[in-house]
């Protein structure tokens, strides 16, 4: 039996796992990076042991000091979690000699799986080895790992050499192995997938299908259980498919083979030999806890003949810290206040804690069943809709206007959904009476330190940053507490520095008003609290090229010095926060006047990486 396990992995998974551990009275280790001292799933651990550094590549992927850790802590047994080493052969069965138990598939089930162009191969299929211009558009895709790193969708032949260059090294990168194959693209399919656990005395369950097409840059950000809309015939092949993988491979524990759908017919995409961040949907749907089962097959018990009956709907979201209308640039800083009611809510986060660089923008998934999958979405949207989620940019409106979408709600969706909605779908909606809930607020705040006076009060005012737009709100404190001006149809029924209530037209709606420094969340629009009399901004030079996000510098162009001619578009420096890259480019034909990137430099927003002078272009 175990007694003690330690998870090889951060974040909302290992506190998941931990929970999972406790209610089954077993100890847990967490190990952590530098950045990671403090981290959520340090503290809900039994024990923890130091990884020293902060990048993944010299933490969460390196397994010997993780072993080490196990046996230093006592463990007895290693939880891979997902992402990082869950799918290294090496790091299994490194475990495995060190005498633990671990909770997984064996180590030579994770190699046949664990690279993509293997797996096809064992599948009987294979990727492309020459590409022209007639197998456009293609997919670029690394062979060890997921997430969408390493992965470019390719519509032109002349542009392939590049992107291959460019998925190599980032699956270099997030994976340690820079092997990458070519496949070709499927425009508007769905990404479905079937959930598998299978025991060693070869029971093989197949629990339901999800769907998983709702995608940004190939992450996937809103998953359902089961997959709607499919003929009974194609679920049979599909799970039929399912196990023939998790046999030829030998797999044992959960695992999951996913499948591109178009046009009636499933494609075959890989086989993860481990959890899904998506698996809440089926547990919740089937009424099991997969974490305990995969420990309860570690330790060699056997599954029952048929698994559990599925009951009703389920709808996961993804609560991301980022920015979908810049490019899904990730956000960092605080996380003030999360809160999510009447749904399942996993998260590696709590309040106050704080969102780095180093690591996924993940901030936690949220999950509604439903005995049907209209009220499950409903519930869903509902709960995200009055979320309180008070710190970094997120994702948290696109996800509520995605889940309330004539597609979506229809189950029409596909890979290219935000490809083809995602202006409309960021479009700023702000609400008008923010900005004067935010000043009533405030005033209230500073009316304790000050008050109404027997006098002729002066008109106050407050300005504030809403949407991009700025806005100027007046209040004035009278004999029967404060008064909005140039309001009309507005009535402030009541004020506090928390609470704001305002009749609008002769209708009350309550706003929840918090500040933290500049920045104010009232209800769900933030706004940031401008000075009265604002500081002049930096002065950057014509051609200067500004960190679009925080993150860390990776790579700047070969042999690129000051003085250097650049062409317009030409790739100069490589930015990398959170699972993402991002290329600042030449914005122009010119010279690069001065470059004050270099690899490893951490940067924030804002930060001058380089100059371009395009006055005396080449």
């Amino acid at each position: 039996m175990i007694t003690s396990l330690l998870v090889a992995n951060r974040g909302e998974i290992a506190c998941r796992v931990f929970r999972t551990c406790r209610e089954q009275g077993i100890r847990t280790v967490a190990v952590h990076s530098d950045a990671d001292a403090e981290a959520l799933h340090v503290r809900l651990a039994d024990a923890a042991v130091r990884l020293p550094g902060a990048a993944p590549s010299d933490t969460y992927l390196r397994g010997d000091p993780i072993v080490r850790a196990a046996l230093a802590a006592g463990a007895d047994a290693v939880h891979p979690g997902y992402g990082f080493l869950s799918e290294n052969a090496g790091f299994a069965r490194a475990v495995l000699d060190a005498g633990l138990v671990w909770v997984g598939p064996p180590p030579e089930a994770i190699e046949a799986m664990a690279s993509k162009t293997r797996a096809k191969k064992l599948m009987g299929l294979e990727p492309l080895t020459t590409v022209t211009a007639a197998d456009l558009p293609v997919l670029v895709k690394a062979a060890a790992g997921g997430g969408g790193r390493g992965m470019r969708v390719v519509r032109e032949l002349d542009a392939l050499d590049a992107e291959l260059a460019a998925a190599r090294a980032e699956a270099l990168s997030a994976f340690g192995d820079d092997e990458v194959f070519v496949e070709p693209y499927i425009e508007d399919g769905r990404h479905v997938e079937v959930q598998l656990l299978a025991d060693t005395h070869g029971t093989i369950w197949t629990l339901g299908t999800r769907d998983c097409s709702l995608q940004r840059r190939h992450q996937k950000v809103i998953e359902e259980a089961p997959a709607p809309g499919l003929a009974p015939e194609l679920i049979a092949s599909l799970c039929e498919s399912a196990v023939r993988a998790a046999r030829a491979a030998g797999h044992v524990g959960a695992g999951t083979v996913e499948f591109l759908v178009a046009d009636g017919r499933a494609h075959f995409l890989e086989m993860n030999t481990r959890l899904q961040v998506e698996h809440p949907v089926t547990e919740a749907v089937f009424g099991i806890d997969l974490v305990a089962l995969q420990i309860r097959i570690a330790e060699g018990a056997a599954l029952e003949g048929e698994p559990p009956r599925a009951r009703g709907h389920a709808v996961e979201a993804r609560l991301y810290a980022e920015d979908p209308a810049r490019g899904w640039a990730p956000g960092t800083g605080t996380l003030h206040r999360l809160a999510v009611p009447g749904v399942r809510l996993d998260t590696g986060y709590a309040d106050g804690d704080t969102i780095g660089v180093h690591y996924d923008s993940l901030i936690a998934k949220a999950v509604a069943h439903a005995p049907t999958r209209a009220e499950a979405v409903r519930r869903l949207a509902g709960a995200l809709e009055r979320a309180t989620v008070h710190g970094p940019v997120t994702n948290r409106e696109l996800l509520v206007r995605s889940l309330r979408h004539e597609e979506f709600t229809a189950a029409r969706t596909d890979t290219g959904f935000y490809d083809r909605r995602l202006p409309a779908l960021t479009a700023p909606a702000p609400d008008p009476y923010a900005p004067l809930a935010a000043a009533l607020a405030d005033a209230h705040g500073r009316s304790r330190f000050g008050g109404w006076r027997n006098l002729p009060s002066q008109g106050q005012l407050k300005r504030y940053l809403m949407a991009g737009e700025e806005h100027e709100v007046r209040y004035r404190h009278t004999r029967t507490g404060l008064e909005a001006e140039g309001a009309d149809g507005v009535r402030v029924v009541h004020a506090d520095d928390r609470l704001v209530v305002l009749e609008v037209d002769g209708v009350r709606r309550r706003f929840e008003v918090a500040r933290y420094g500049d920045r104010v969340h009232v209800g769900g629009t933030v706004l940031t609290a401008l000075p009265r009399f604002p500081e002049p901004a930096p002065d950057h030079a014509p051609g200067s090229l500004l960190a679009p996000m925080p993150g860390t510098v990776v790579r700047v162009a070969e042999d690129l010095a000051a003085g250097d001619p650049v062409r317009a578009g030409e790739p100069l420096v490589w930015l990398e926060a959170m699972k993402m890259r991002h290329t600042i480019s030449a914005p122009a034909a010119g010279t690069l006047r001065a470059l004050y990137a270099a690899p490893g430099l951490q940067v924030e927003v804002g930060a001058l990486l380089a100059v371009v002078d395009t006055e005396t272009p080449h």
